[in-house]
């Protein structure tokens, strides 16, 4: 197999590793709103959403996230030229924050699994887009690879970050109107 070969495996895992990582807190949020539904609607919802976590943990997002890794590690084997780059140090500090944020995902799902709700939807929400800002700043940092930029794009992530959590508010508030006027 060649370098572009493993690139390509690397690609295809990391995509799945991240779609996992959307997913599964957007199901801690519909988990946790289940608890306002009536018995046995959230007894059914309950037991749905463990079965739909614990398989997209063990089928895809820990798998993924694996075999995303050992490719990414082959690849820097293969060229390891790379991690003379700045950009890829600084790559490789974001792939280490992924990893940090995929291990508390862990630690929510357990949680929730053991019926301990320590967060909100909204707030839920709002940890839903740490992946979509670790997917932006390292997908700019790849492509880009120009440690200016990076300066740039360490603000422009800044600005993407706090319009995203300003989106998440609004959308809250929106919803919450609407649940007033629909009582």
């Amino acid at each position: 197999m060649t370098y572009l070969h493993f690139k390509a495996l690397h690609i295809i895992f990391v995509v799945s590793w991240f779609a996992g990582l959307f997913y599964m807190p957007r199901l801690f949020v519909y988990h946790t709103e289940a608890r306002e539904k009536p018995s046995p609607e959230k007894e059914i919802l309950f037991a749905q959403f463990i079965k739909m976590e614990k398989l997209l943990w063990n089928a895809i997002m820990t798998p993924a996230c694996w075999l995303a890794l050992i490719f990414g590690s082959v690849m820097l084997y293969l060229s390891p030229a790379w991690l003379e780059q700045d950009w890829m140090r600084l790559k490789l500090l974001f792939v280490l924050g992924l990893l940090a944020y995929h291990s508390y995902t862990r630690k929510i799902l357990l949680e929730i699994r053991q019926e301990k709700f320590r967060y909100t939807s909204a707030q839920l929400r709002l940890y839903n887009e740490i992946a979509t800002i670790f997917l932006f700043s390292i997908v700019f940092l790849v492509v880009l690879k120009n440690t200016v930029d990076w300066l740039w794009g360490v603000l422009g992530l800044v600005i993407f970050a706090i319009v995203i959590m300003a989106a998440v508010r609004v959308v809250k508030g929106l919803r919450e109107k609407t649940k007033d006027n629909s009582v």
